[in-house]
């Protein structure tokens, strides 16, 4: 299946505008919700493209901007780790405290995986 350049813009399109709407177009969480999307869609993915996890994830990210339910709740917590994360990976720590952050990260980028792999979702 070949995928054409239209087919990735508009869904980094839908994905980016459902996602602002999802966060209600606050400040941090947008500029953390942009920049993720660009790698997302600058990096090649194991999955590849896939539009029946694009259309879940619209989905997904609907049902995060009508209400503040469970969708919208994982939502903004997925963007806190990830803000948090940038901003404490540009700290000095000491060696002891690094491991404990990788340590933590991990199981929170197993989690997110498991996450995605369950509800046929791209969420990075």
């Amino acid at each position: 299946m070949t995928v054409t350049n239209h087919e990735v813009v508009t869904a980094y399109r839908h994905l980016y505008q459902h996602l602002l709407r999802a966060v209600r177009y606050a400040k941090p969480a947008r500029f953390v919700c942009r920049d993720k999307i660009r790698d997302a869609f600058r990096k090649p993915s194991s999955h590849g493209y896939d539009p029946e996890r694009i259309a879940n994830t619209l989905h997904f990210l609907e049902c995060a901007s009508k209400t503040t339910g469970l969708e919208h709740k994982i939502l903004k917590n997925f963007v806190f780790v990830t803000w948090e994360r940038r901003r404490l990976g540009t700290r000095v720590v000491r060696n002891s405290d690094r491991e404990l952050r990788r340590r933590a990260y991990a199981q929170y980028d197993e989690t997110l995986e498991k996450f995605n792999e369950s509800m046929g979702l791209c969420i990075k």
